[in-house]
């Protein structure tokens, strides 16, 4: 046992580091999930020496894994609060499973540069829409129903699947924009994390479980490692990050998130485009 600790010290304490790292982030600024951990994991098992092919995958698997473990937590303090649309999460919840698992597939099949591609253009995104993004921008007043409901719900989970995220992000983008209130929205979509998680990890346990390259304690391509610090460390630290969050000014917090979003896609971009990835 102890030489195993010894031989894994390396990756072990670079997972400690994306950790706290992630949970500081996550309770300073209120955006959790993969849009947090997955970079973080990509710099743990790249400075660890993972396989470039692989390292991409193991980040959003991994993530995704955390996920469900937070999830069922969260929602259930939004849903305390009033804060959850019990009908709408059931009427998505099966669409979002499904098109999750169609995304762990494809994620898995995909050439790891191009998921770390897709992601970095993601993380731009969504930090350029936090630093511009507006509440009051509306694409009509309420949530679609069928056949559109479902589609957008599936996409949901396909998306979020491939970026190894709860869902929290496009969902309450996705909501907010269709006439949702910010906060119920935000209720709402923690509860997609789970729906998210399960059946997207699974598939990518399956598609990954005879993949070369990856580094000791895996399950496919979920790091039990990854899963174990990151899950712990993350619900430990992210209080000291809400702390900080209430002694400093809000719209300052949200630029520096955007800002460092920004620049964790552009750097995640630039290593496709110099080969690792």
């Amino acid at each position: 046992m102890m030489d195993f600790l010894a031989a894994q010290g390396p990756l072990i304490a670079m997972l400690v580091a994306a950790g706290v790292f992630a949970g500081l982030m996550a309770g300073l600024f209120g955006i959790g999930g993969g849009v947090v951990i997955v970079p973080a994991l990509y710099v743990a098992f790249g400075a660890f020496g993972v396989d470039d092919s692989v390292r991409m995958k193991l980040a959003v698997a991994t993530s995704l894994a955390t996920i469900i473990a937070t999830s069922f937590r969260s929602v259930w303090s939004h849903y305390k609060r009033g804060a959850v649309d019990v009908r709408l999460l059931k009427s998505w919840v099966p669409w979002i499973m499904i098109g999750a698992l169609a995304g762990s597939f494809f994620a898995s099949a995909a050439p790891g540069r191009v998921l770390t591609a897709g992601f970095g253009v993601f993380v731009v995104l969504v930090g350029l829409q936090m630093g511009f993004g507006q509440p009051s921008w509306r694409l009509r007043d309420t949530i679609p129903g069928a056949p559109f409901g479902p589609i957008i719900a599936a996409l949901i989970g396909l998306f979020s699947a491939m970026a190894g995220i709860g869902g929290g992000v496009i969902g309450v983008i996705t909501m907010t924009l269709c006439g949702k209130p910010i906060h119920r929205a935000v209720g709402t979509a923690a509860g997609f994390g789970a729906a998210i998680g399960i059946p997207a990890t699974l598939g990518f346990i399956v598609a990954g479980w005879h993949v070369p390259g990856r580094p000791p304690l895996s399950l496919g391509y979920v790091s039990v490692l990854g899963f174990i610090f990151i899950a712990s460390l993350t619900v430990l630290v992210a209080p000291l990050g809400v702390a900080l969050a209430h002694a400093l000014p809000v719209r300052r917090l949200r630029r520096l998130m955007a800002l460092l979003l920004v620049v964790a896609g552009i750097l995640m971009l630039r290593d496709v485009l110099s080969g690792a990835g």
